[in-house]
């Protein structure tokens, strides 16, 4: 193969200056602190018109419901100020977002009874895979701000799931919508061998973690 799969990023550095006591106990294991913002991913970064862009809630639900970009904006959003890892072995803390909760965006469905998972599905071709445990109550949002400006199409925009308490490959970029199923199902990482949950405090980097 003579291009690298992923980009640049996937070494470990030292902390960043200042990374002292109270700041490496919010660091989960095996990871260094970074002020900056890397910049990962497979393939080419996609560019999708806003006028063409929606976001859709479709499987295991009542009847599907789809926002168009406008409407997207329009819906109940908050601030939220949340730290990152990225199995990269990268830690940003207080990475600062806006963006709106994926309880909101559930209110508008009925989930079945049977609905477990959330298979996030992507421009590019990119889904994740997460347990609906791991993204209600406040613990995910799709953002669409980043430190008070428009996301970025390589860190993700114009749309991008965020999952804290997760690796950052579970932050899906790109987002264009959620498929509940009762099944899981891996997505593009976790097909190759990352872990399937991706919990950072318990190392969850890849598959037998």
């Amino acid at each position: 193969m003579g291009e690298r799969f992923v980009t640049r990023g996937f070494v470990g550095r030292r902390d960043a200056p200042g990374a002292g006591g109270d700041l490496r106990a919010r660091t989960p294991p095996g990871q260094y602190l970074t002020s900056d913002f890397p910049v990962l991913s497979a393939g080419p970064t996609p560019r999708t018109d806003l006028d063409r862009w929606s976001f859709r809630i479709e499987g295991l639900v009542d009847r599907p419901i789809e926002w168009t970009w406008d409407e997207f904006l329009a819906l109940p959003a908050r601030d939220w100020v949340v730290d990152i890892s990225c199995v990269t072995k990268w830690t940003h803390l207080d990475m600062r977002w806006r963006g709106v909760s994926v309880d909101t965006l559930l209110e508008g469905v009925e989930l079945d009874p049977a609905a477990a998972f959330v298979i996030a599905w992507c421009d590019g071709d990119y889904t994740t895979n997460l347990p609906l445990a791991d993204v209600l109550n406040g613990q995910a949002f799709v953002a669409y701000e980043y430190d008070g400006a428009p996301l970025r199409p390589e860190h993700g925009g114009p749309a991008r799931l965020v999952v804290p308490a997760r690796y950052f490959w579970k932050s899906a970029k790109w987002i264009r919508g959620f498929r509940i199923q009762a099944a899981d199902e891996p997505g593009f990482w976790e097909s190759l061998g990352y872990h399937n949950r991706g919990d950072q405090w318990l190392e969850e980097r890849y598959s037998g973690d």
